[in-house]
């Protein structure tokens, strides 16, 4: 297996590192734009920074509809409260981004918008029926994957009307992932979870159960486990034990090869190591400035 890159860069590299890079807008200013024009030519910027240090995918963008004004983790990072807005600008980042070699990944499937609650601290629920979710949640994702993305994220989220069974999010649902993402909408690109240490994960299951069960529901990419060594031990009695079979990992190691070669990630990237020496010699030089 090739190795990949991948980096949580929604406004940019800006997003994670501090110094040395553009920082751009938000995508709620950016939803503000009325030419998509410029949010094809910011996706495109956007992948040329990250492949000039070495990245091969930007979990981007967010396609939450921010329709709750007390969620506390999703606002400036969705274009609009709009989901035709979200849609359309989402659809030219994505076009931006993969035009010039970088894996676009739509989240936080099925959506993030209408919580008021964070996903990285607690379990958010979305209580809404399955026309809402069709209608409005779900919209910008049925949109990109017509479009053609690459990628797309699951989110912590329990969502009651796709998946009765008490406590379980969507990133460890089988009839969510699987019944919905794949099946109904028909989406066959790579199928990453959230970060997996997150409390919206954790806080009901523990680690080598949590992997397991993502990739029983159809996950193809377990993002940031908390305990690697006990996920591993679990995937391996999973699959000693018949509980998890080798063509359910095969799926995913030929699909995630096919995107490799299909979309020319698996090429060497020309990436100039002194633009990182660069950002970690600015950032010191900030730290030490501070003392």
């Amino acid at each position: 297996m090739p190795l990949m890159i991948s980096m949580d860069a929604e406004w940019g590299p800006a997003m994670r590192f501090k110094t040395g890079v553009v920082n751009f807008p938000k995508q709620m200013t950016m939803g503000a734009i009325q030419d998509n024009r410029i949010i094809y030519q910011f996706g495109k910027e956007v992948a040329r920074e990250l492949t000039r240090i070495g990245v091969h995918i930007n979990f981007a963008p967010d396609v939450d509809v921010n329709n709750n004004v007390n969620n506390p983790v999703i606002a400036t990072r969705s274009f609009s409260e709009n989901k035709y807005v979200v849609s359309q600008k989402a659809y030219m980042y994505m076009l931006g981004m993969q035009s010039s070699g970088v894996m676009a990944c739509a989240k936080h499937f099925p959506g993030h918008g209408d919580t008021n609650v964070d996903s990285h601290y607690d379990v958010p629920v979305l209580p809404f029926d399955r026309k809402r979710l069709e209608e409005l949640e779900m919209y910008p994702f049925k949109v990109m994957i017509n479009q053609g993305v690459q990628s797309v994220m699951i989110g912590h989220l329990v969502v009651p009307a796709l998946d009765s069974t008490r406590n379980v999010p969507a990133s460890l649902s089988k009839p969510i992932i699987t019944g919905w993402l794949k099946e109904r909408l028909g989406f066959e690109g790579l199928v990453f979870t959230d970060a997996l240490d997150m409390k919206g994960v954790t806080k009901n299951f523990g680690s080598g159960q949590i992997e397991v069960k993502a990739l029983l529901a159809g996950v193809d990419v377990l993002l940031l486990p908390e305990n690697v060594e006990v996920a591993v031990k679990a995937i391996k009695a999973a699959l000693k034990s018949g509980a998890l079979t080798e063509e359910r990992i095969n799926e995913s190691v030929k699909k995630f090869l096919k995107l490799n070669i299909d979309s020319d990630l698996h090429l060497p990237l020309i990436f100039q190591t002194k633009i990182l020496h660069q950002i970690f010699i600015q950032a010191k030089r900030e730290r030490s400035s501070k003392k």
